[in-house]
């Protein structure tokens, strides 16, 4: 008989950040260089949308890409680890997922699509990492370890409907549940509608937030914040949100990067880990658009204040 320890377990894998950092890394700049390749053949939707990475059933791939009369995809296979070109002409290339440098990565990823006659150019450097070096020097990273890459996997795929079931209420503009490769982070965005002040920073940056929006993810961490967490941040940020009461317990507020944050351990510890996701998204939405003085009757099929 499985017990509920080990139940949780399987559905909410521990992700220990000092055992996976070089994968993370690795795997970070890895899907920069296919990010970088929607870049290039997707459509110019707002806020970047169309570039960001699609959770699969079997791990992250591309919207479907257009190049001439053909069209592409380019999914990392978390299951099989591998990656896998697919284009309309029934062509299919596969790379194995093993420990390789990022040079050898963005090698031979533009060899296949070469083969495939999809020539795609990218400009080769990494973006919103410190200290970026061009993917064809980048010989450093080349760590991957498929059990914590699985895990990832697996975690985000648990996620994924949570947020979308979340968000179904708000009939506002609202983004899909993606992964951006900049930021490594799985993420959907809700829209007041309104403008917001304008934002310093690179275009996408100001594109991003060029209208209030309050947003909710999962990202693995990094730089001040060792461990992989669920955020949540409102930009522009109205004021008392910061000290506003949100769930569940073990949420606290990040000052130096303006959101809350709920450690992943306690939602995989928590004696029903949906429920402490919803309340932890739920909360923090109810707070932000309260405090921001969002339309909600306008935005919303009824209320989900909590």
């Amino acid at each position: 008989m499985t017990s509920m320890s080990e139940t949780a377990g399987a559905l909410w894998p521990a992700l220990p950040y000092e055992a996976w950092k070089d994968t993370y890394a690795t795997l970070h700049m890895w899907t920069q260089v296919v990010g970088k390749v929607a870049l290039a053949r997707a459509p110019r939707l707002n806020h970047s949308w169309a570039n960001a990475l699609q959770v699969t059933p079997r791990g992250l791939s591309t919207r479907t890409l257009a190049y001439g009369a053909h069209t592409f995809t380019i999914e990392f296979d978390f299951v099989d680890h591998q990656l896998v070109i697919r284009a309309s002409d029934g062509t299919t290339r596969a790379l194995a997922l093993e420990p390789r440098t990022v040079a050898d990565f963005y090698r031979d990823v533009m060899s296949m699509l070469r083969e495939m006659a999809l020539p795609v150019k990218i400009w080769p450097m990494p973006v919103e990492v410190p200290s970026p070096v061009r993917f064809d020097q980048d010989t450093t990273h080349a760590a991957y370890d498929p059990v914590y890459a699985h895990r990832f996997w697996r975690i985000i795929a648990r996620l994924e409907p949570l947020l979308n079931d979340a968000r179904c209420l708000f009939v506002g503009k609202c983004s899909p549940v993606h992964f951006f490769w900049g930021s490594f982070d799985l993420a959907v965005t809700r829209f007041s509608g309104r403008l917001a002040p304008p934002r310093e920073g690179p275009a996408f940056m100001r594109d991003a937030y060029s209208h209030e929006v309050i947003s909710h993810g999962f990202w693995p961490g990094g730089g001040d914040v060792l461990e992989p967490v669920l955020y949540a941040y409102a930009a522009p940020e109205p004021a008392g949100f910061k000290d506003a009461p949100v769930e569940p317990a073990g949420v606290f507020y990040h000052q130096q990067l303006g959101e809350f944050f709920l450690p992943y351990d306690r939602v995989r510890q928590a004696a029903d880990p949906e429920r402490a996701v919803r309340s932890f998204v739920d909360s923090t939405y109810d707070r932000a658009a309260r405090l921001a003085g969002w339309d909600r009757a306008v935005l919303e099929r009824e209320s989900i204040a909590t």
